[in-house]
């Protein structure tokens, strides 16, 4: 989520995402499942757990690849950033791949708790492992989860532009991967109700698709039969996109330019 220093080869980039994102869900996924399954912690556990595997992840890819970690991030970095188009599919596919792998460890590690509280392997365990709106118990619809999938992401971008953006009060270089953890902390905690704040397409679809190969036979819908796997994908590229629009907009134009920054008031990059 942050800028990378200088410039890798794209295989070397791919790798720190795909690391990268697989540190985040094996600590995102792997909580919930703690808590779901063995129901040790609760929603707050479940919230710092998320953040701090953010930061941990960050931390682990940040140097080579910028460690999006996002498919949405990426994206609205292409649109305002200047990040490059032809990186964001194999950006994305390698976040996801990630994502994936992390999921399929967190499924085998607690096979024999998620079995005995959930044997069918039914709606009440699939949250370990993907979104659903109103967290799959509470009367919220489709196109509210969408709604708020775009909120909470366009937050996430906002802030996370203004974090990395040299020009504004950024962090020091190794305190951003923190300050990034924080938010997410932070979303989790005002916006998790309505759509358990996937706010990252490869979060959701990773382990979706791992759950559905080893048994949920519902992963692909919600808790009313329709079809949701699509709502954490493209509620959070909209999300992101108006996000850094909101930054550019109303934020960035405003700042001083690079030149203007004297080297007193100089930052350090965010690495």
């Amino acid at each position: 989520m942050t800028r990378s220093l200088k410039a890798h080869g794209l295989a070397g980039e791919l790798a720190a995402e795909f690391v990268g994102t697989m540190i985040l869900i094996l600590f995102g996924c792997g909580v919930v499942a703690q808590v779901s399954a063995a129901g040790i912690g609760d929603h707050d556990s479940i919230a710092w757990a998320w953040g701090i595997g953010v930061t941990l992840g960050v931390y682990v890819a940040s140097r080579i690849s910028g460690a999006h970690l996002n498919p949405a991030i990426t994206v609205a970095l292409a649109v305002f950033q200047g990040f490059s188009w032809r990186k964001v599919a194999p950006y994305a596919l390698a976040q996801t791949a990630g994502a994936f792998i992390a999921a399929l460890l967190v499924r085998w590690n607690y096979t024999e708790v998620l079995n005995a509280v959930d044997p069918g392997l039914t709606i009440k365990t699939q949250g370990v492992f993907s979104t659903l709106p109103g967290n799959g118990t509470l009367p919220v619809g489709d196109w509210g989860a969408f709604r708020d999938q775009v909120i909470g992401t366009a937050i996430l971008a906002l802030v996370i532009f203004a974090i990395t953006d040299l020009r504004n009060t950024a962090p020091a270089a190794n305190l951003g991967p923190v300050v990034v953890g924080f938010l997410v902390v932070a979303i989790g905690m005002a916006w998790g109700t309505n759509a358990g704040y996937a706010i990252n397409p490869a979060r959701d679809f990773g382990p979706r698709l791992a759950s559905w190969l080893t048994g949920y036979d519902t992963a692909w819908s919600d808790q009313y039969g329709n079809p949701y796997w699509w709502v954490p994908i493209l509620a959070p590229i909209v999300g992101a996109v108006i996000g850094g629009a909101i930054y550019k907009y109303f934020i960035s134009r405003h700042l001083p330019r690079t030149e203007d920054i004297g080297p007193a008031k100089a930052l350090e990059p965010t690495a």
